[in-house]
């Protein structure tokens, strides 16, 4: 009896170190298999990632390749005004893509970057916008009202005139050159004869006369990206709309206050230029403008060291860096001045 017991003990035992067995060989397996798969996961996300960045990088080369062809382009196009802005630049460096700096009088190059690129130019569209409206001849005290038809669906950019607000067209020409107002400048493409698209083709029209062979305009806000310029062009814009009293006057007000039917207080608006009320500076006048495509641009009219200059400053990158890069524009056009004053004084 005692011996079948031992017996019995004995398979249980048996059968217990076999199950143990079992049980230790197969969590060994299943931890083998958990570390493949966490490796090779591991690798499949590295592969991924390597890709993701063959992808960034490609598509910055790409980005710089077209930029390289876009300069070679203007070099080759421009290249005696390109050669002269090599030559003069000096320790001037600029963090806008493309600029260009002349004397008003003669349009001498003093600065050039990149001068014959052509690129979206934003809210400086408003100033050939001005010239139509006012070479339309058409009464300046006449109400013009903001409809739906007025509101930016294309890039969803606010405004400060709610629909069915009521203002004359000088209000408007003046919110649109001092606040770069977008719905302001759509009121008064519609209040053009034969509507807007007359309005967008006395534009081009204006382009064409004022030798601007490199623009195009398809909408009188700047909005779409499609209106676009050299910097050359842009100076012969400047140098031309320089020539109206009233855009002189309205691009370079501090601020003006409207009467708006919503409000029970005048709306207060703002120059989008801050150096405006810079009093270092002589700005005869003045237009911003921005949107993703063309980045911070900045065009004036100024005189500086006592020169009447046209400054066209286009795709700067970042809230400043188009005020900073006017104010080395300054700072280096009257150091120039002052060592020619100085050269002169010591040399007869």
């Amino acid at each position: 009896m005692f011996t079948k017991w031992l017996v019995a003990v004995a398979l249980i035992c048996a059968s217990a170190f076999s199950m143990a067995g079992e049980t230790v060989a197969h969590k060994h397996a299943h931890e083998k298999k958990s570390t493949v798969v966490a490796t090779a996961h591991k690798s499949a996300v590295k592969k991924v990632a390597v890709k993701a960045v063959k992808r960034k990088h490609v598509r910055h080369a790409k980005s710089a390749a077209r930029h390289v062809t876009r300069v070679k382009h203007a070099r080759k196009t421009q290249p005696r005004r390109y050669a002269v802005a090599r030559n003069d630049v000096g320790s001037l460096v600029l963090m806008s893509s493309m600029a260009l700096v002349v004397s008003q009088d003669d349009e001498k190059t003093i600065y050039a970057k990149h001068p014959g690129v052509r690129s979206p130019i934003a809210s400086l569209t408003k100033l050939m916008t001005a010239m139509v409206v006012l070479d339309a001849g058409l009464p300046m005290n006449e109400p013009l009202m903001v409809t739906w038809d007025d509101v930016d669906m294309l890039k969803g950019s606010s405004s400060r005139l709610p629909v069915d607000s009521v203002l004359s067209r000088e209000d408007m020409l003046h919110l649109a050159l001092m606040a770069s107002e977008n719905r302001a400048a759509s009121a008064l493409s519609r209040a053009y004869p034969g509507g807007r698209h007359a309005f967008i083709e006395a534009m081009n029209r204006k382009a064409r006369e004022l030798g601007m062979a490199q623009s195009r305009f398809i909408d009188p806000t700047g909005l779409h990206a499609e209106n676009s310029a050299t910097a050359q062009d842009l100076v012969k814009m400047v140098k031309a709309a320089y020539q109206y009293p009233l855009i002189r006057q309205f691009s370079t007000s501090e601020s003006y206050d409207v009467a708006l039917h919503e409000h029970s207080l005048p709306v207060h608006f703002k120059n989008t230029n801050a150096l405006i009320k810079n009093d270092n500076w002589d700005i005869g006048l003045s237009k911003t403008g921005y949107i993703n495509e063309a980045g911070r641009c900045l065009v004036m009219q100024a005189r500086i060291a006592q020169q009447p200059v046209i400054i066209v400053l286009l795709d700067s990158q970042g809230i400043y860096t188009r005020i900073g890069d006017a104010n080395r524009v300054k700072k280096w056009i009257e150091t120039k001045a002052l060592r020619a004053s100085s050269r002169t004084a010591k040399f007869g």
